[in-house]
């Protein structure tokens, strides 16, 4: 027995050899086993957060309610912010994980931090409309896959080469336009699409309008704020608190009302409730062929003309952030939580399995990281997205200008309109410049 038991065990040397070069093989990250992008099944997936403002706080809650993904990281210019949502993500893994300190969220003051650590498999860009096509094409070229709030750019040609940049990289990209999960509007949308209130003659579209022009004073910058890398690509403008609100501010950054920064409620608002629009008239990949802004005469409101006939106007209709679709046969208001048809049955029309469906996601979010490990499209694909974006940029150059323009959604260019051409591009700081 002693001569067997020698014979069939290794020396402590080389029983701890051989541990840690399993050991070693254990803790290999899965995107070098893998290859970049990889995700296992039973994996969660490593988030890090572009932005910690308001906005991110819903998001936040959402992504650790899937119980599938990990926020590893976040950075933000604001610090007061920043630490207060690395803290409660620290505070939530601490408390599930039974400990009074957990540290899972690493604090990062530039988005570049973020994006150069190889263990981040994805990103939620939560930052103004004018970083938007910046980060997300600096995400895409690091490899990471992307969420980014809508709208999806401040500019047309940002958002083509945010598509343009997430192809390349072949890099899973949604867009935060989350109404596509919610039962009231995918309703909706099947029942444009199989003809339930007949033929659509017109499409209403409620919400805010343009932006303003940028008249905000100057006021001291806060202690703990990188003003200068919040601008980024931006001219310089002096701070100003509604731009970037205190922690303890009980109003919505308004860097959404004024131009350079937002596009107003055309593109807040716009952002979701066009997007219904496009959704249910089958307009995902292509947009309208003109946009007309209200002359006092024969259009009394901005209105979009489609290939097929069929118009969208931005009007008030007296329901606010809300969509009307009229048809041939009855009509459908949808807007959050409220659907009303008529007739009114069509609530609760059943779609039946030979009919007409749009894709199915009952959570944005999860929806987002099932895409992560499956490498396939989210309900709101960076082109969705993007052209979402464009119908809302449209409206708001045409407002400026002030006259119809043609637009050639295949070409996303305007017809014989130089100027309007050049409004579908900015300029940016040099160090930030992304090709567009």
């Amino acid at each position: 027995m002693e001569k067997d038991y020698k014979q069939h065990n290794i020396s402590r040397r080389q029983f701890i050899g051989k541990a840690a070069a399993i050991t070693a093989f254990m803790i290999v990250p899965r995107y070098v086993l893998g290859g970049k992008g990889y995700v296992a099944p039973s994996d969660k997936i490593n988030l890090g957060f572009i932005g910690t403002g308001r906005q991110s706080g819903g998001l936040r809650s959402n992504f650790l309610k899937t119980n599938e993904a990990q926020i590893v990281a976040a950075c933000d210019i604001y610090e007061s912010k920043l630490t207060d949502f690395t803290q409660k993500v620290n505070q939530f893994y601490a408390e599930k994980a039974g400990q009074e300190n957990y540290q899972s969220c690493k604090a990062y003051g530039d988005f570049r931090e973020v994006l150069a650590r190889p263990d981040v498999d994805a990103v939620v860009i939560v930052t103004p409309d004018h970083w938007h096509a910046v980060q997300a094409v600096r995400a895409a070229e690091a490899g990471k896959d992307i969420y980014c709030e809508k709208p999806l750019s401040l500019t047309i040609k940002e958002g083509r080469a945010m598509v343009n940049a997430a192809r390349k990289h072949k890099r899973v990209f949604q867009t935060g336009n989350m109404q596509r999960s919610w039962a009231e509007f995918r309703q909706a949308a099947e029942l444009v699409r199989n003809g339930y209130i007949g033929d659509i003659q017109t499409v209403k579209v409620n919400v805010g309008g343009p932006p303003l022009p940028y008249t905000l004073g100057a006021e001291p910058v806060p202690a703990g704020v990188n003003w200068d890398l919040w601008l980024g690509p931006n001219e310089f403008k002096p701070f100003h608190n509604y731009l970037a609100p205190a922690p303890a501010a009980t109003f919505w950054a308004r860097w959404r009302d004024y131009k350079g920064f937002g596009g107003g409620g055309m593109t807040d608002w716009g952002a979701h409730m066009f997007d219904i629009g496009q959704w249910a008239l089958d307009m995902d990949n292509s947009g309208p062929v003109a946009i007309i802004p209200p002359d006092g005469k024969d259009y009394k409101y901005l209105t979009y003309k489609y290939a097929n006939g069929i118009t969208m106007t931005h009007e008030d209709f007296g329901k606010n952030n809300a969509i009307r679709f009229i048809g041939s046969k009855g009509q459908i208001d949808v807007q959050r939580g409220k659907l009303e048809t008529t007739p009114s049955s069509l609530q609760t029309q059943v779609i039946g399995p030979n009919e007409k469906h749009v894709y199915l996601s009952e959570n944005h979010y999860k929806n987002w990281l099932d895409a992560i490990r499956t490498r396939e499209k989210p309900i709101c694909d960076v082109e969705v997205g993007h052209r979402t974006a464009t119908v809302c940029t449209l409206g708001n150059i045409a407002y400026e200008l002030k006259r119809p323009l043609t637009w050639n959604p295949k070409k996303e260019k305007f017809k014989g309109d130089k100027e309007a051409n050049a409004m579908r591009s900015r300029t940016m700081r040099t160090e930030w410049v992304i090709k567009v």
